[in-house]
């Protein structure tokens, strides 16, 4: 296997497609692989580039958020730009059949508005195992999920993971077998906030966020010195079960886009150097972390 394909592979983009909160993200990636890697990948590689933007025409009937279909449409419309005439007329079609299918699921779930939905307490239980990028998602679904999605004791969650200092942070243990979570939010409770009962986490949080380093914030890419290779990031921290790694280590590096495609591209300089589109990405997640869904449908 060349390098460049074992690059590829681990990148994870095939598996990320399914998920319906990485989907958006994934798409994105594989727009800026084409745009700025495709042509001078070996022929291996580019199959499967194609194969998995193919998938991701196919899967996209069942996103259910703007940003995933607006990530398809950029997906497209990169793809369209490089692809040889044969692949390109390939990818125009299923494209075509997907935008079609996401018409009619949209047009299926309006009619089953009135079917009934999820107890809100059961999605808040939910969402507090979700990291912050997916809560952000999980909240532009439709109006019940946003509802959920801002309760005031998830938002003190995510506080307490970003913002607290580490005597007084939260602390979450996930145990693989079950997964199940144990955290102390009664702890920073009952210590840190018993004066502040009134606090609105969410305006707390997004003033704190605005304040802060918004690329530490925004990225879902990382370069894990331990696992060698570019992963996935949960709340600052490499994604693979196995590490472990916490972030304070310094041994995960944050990524822009257009460093995942350097990387690809087996430049050395991508860990090091910075993306001029990190600011517009940032200000992205800036106004779409609080913003409403726009299509309301579940």
């Amino acid at each position: 296997m060349s390098n460049s394909t074992e690059r590829y592979q681990k990148l994870g983009l095939k598996e990320a497609l399914t998920r319906i909160y990485r989907y958006p993200i994934a798409c994105k990636e594989l727009s800026f692989i084409f745009r700025g890697a495709y042509s001078k990948l070996p022929k291996n590689v580019q199959s499967l580039i194609f194969q998995d933007s193919l998938a991701a025409f196919r899967l996209l009937p069942e996103m259910q958020t703007s940003s995933a279909v607006s990530a398809a449409h950029l997906l497209f419309q990169s793809a369209e730009a490089v692809l040889p005439k044969q692949k390109k007329n390939l990818a125009i079609t299923e494209y075509k059949q997907a935008k079609v299918a996401l018409k009619r699921h949209r047009k299926a779930r309006q009619e089953e508005q009135g079917s009934v939905q999820l107890p809100q307490d059961v999605l808040v239980h939910i969402f507090r195992f979700l990291d912050l990028q997916s809560l952000v998602s999980v909240g532009q679904v439709c109006w019940s999920w946003n509802l959920a999605a801002s309760d005031n004791h998830l938002w003190q969650l995510q506080y307490a993971i970003y913002f607290s200092n580490s005597d007084n942070c939260l602390k979450t243990k996930v145990q693989q077998s079950g997964r199940v979570i144990e955290d102390k939010m009664n702890t920073l409770l009952q210590d840190n906030m018993a004066s502040q009962p009134s606090v609105d986490w969410r305006e707390t949080f997004k003033g704190a966020y605005i304040g802060n380093s918004l690329k530490k914030l925004t990225s879902n890419r990382g370069f894990c010195g331990h696992c060698n290779a570019v992963v996935w990031l949960n709340n600052l921290k490499c994604s693979n079960e196995r590490c472990g790694l916490k972030f304070k280590n310094q041994q995960i590096k944050l990524l822009s886009p257009c460093q995942v495609v350097k990387y690809l591209l087996d430049d050395p300089l991508s860990l090091s150097s910075s993306s001029d589109s990190d600011s517009e990405s940032d200000e992205e997640s800036i106004s779409s972390l609080w913003a409403y869904p726009k299509h309301l449908h579940v």
